[in-house]
């Protein structure tokens, strides 16, 4: 019982520490922010690491979970008669949920491993150390693009992949199960709302951006500077993001839809 209790004391502890020094991490990361606008070309060449460079997954990964959603959705649909409402559905899927969360979540397992391996390795070879040598502030010239390049990329590709999956399913339900096309966009465009469902789902997005590129950037730049210290903070990269995630949907879903 006392070895429970002293593991457990020791990693509340540490928890605490770890969030203290993250917290500071985002205050210097945020104040580096302004002297972005004198130079815009980080930011932009970052956007393309993180957002272009994960097209391929985000566009693959979104149009099969639309055909998916077509699938099943029909079939459950079809139970109650409402085949015609299938448009509805899985745009309503995509857009409040599936598309902000599946997207928040391969962009931590593509883009935030990545930043989180590169500004490690950027440690463990002295490389930001050389630069606080020369003068040059890590935070603001490698920390802060990254960081704008993460919550600017994050929305746009949820976008997409909303996009190609409410394609996807009508390619599965028009094309494959003899859905109407009309019924499947007009029942779309007539119960999608642009304030309930889409700015909350961009809202989502834009919160998923934040903290996943928070937690990337931050465990790279917090890491024991060796290769096991870099491999390890890569894979809390990854799972403490999901956690992020999928407990900030349930906050940001409960607040947003709680009163409908």
């Amino acid at each position: 019982m006392i070895k429970f209790l002293n593991f457990l004391g020791r990693t509340t502890t540490t928890g605490f520490t770890k969030l203290g020094r993250g917290s500071y991490f985002l205050r210097d990361t945020l104040a580096g922010i302004g002297s972005m606008a004198l130079r815009p070309r980080l930011v932009v060449n970052q956007i393309y690491f993180v957002g272009v460079l994960s097209f391929l997954i985000i566009v693959i990964s979104g149009l099969f979970v639309g055909m998916v959603l077509g699938l099943q959705g029909y079939y459950i649909l079809s139970d109650f008669g409402a085949e015609e409402t299938l448009g509805l559905m899985v745009a309503a899927s995509l857009v409040r949920e599936l598309g902000p969360v599946v997207t928040a979540l391969l962009f931590a397992g593509r883009a935030g491993s990545a930043l989180t391996a590169e500004i490690g390795l950027m440690k463990a070879t002295e490389q930001l150390s050389g630069m606080e040598m020369m003068a040059i502030d890590p935070i603001k010239r490698i920390i802060t693009p990254r960081f704008l390049a993460g919550f600017i990329a994050m929305p746009l590709l949820a976008a997409l992949f909303s996009a190609v999956g409410i394609v996807g399913g009508q390619l599965v339900g028009t094309g494959l199960l003899g859905v109407d096309d009309g019924a499947y966009w007009s029942q779309m465009q007539a119960s999608i709302d642009f304030e309930d469902d889409i700015v909350n789902g961009v809202i989502k997005s834009l919160v998923f951006g934040f903290v996943t590129t928070w937690i990337a950037l931050f465990e790279g730049y917090d890491t024991v500077p060796t290769s096991e210290g870099v491999s390890r903070a890569t894979t809390r990269t990854v799972v403490n993001s999901a956690f992020s995630i999928l407990g900030l949907d349930f906050i940001l879903t409960a607040l947003m839809f709680g009163d409908d």
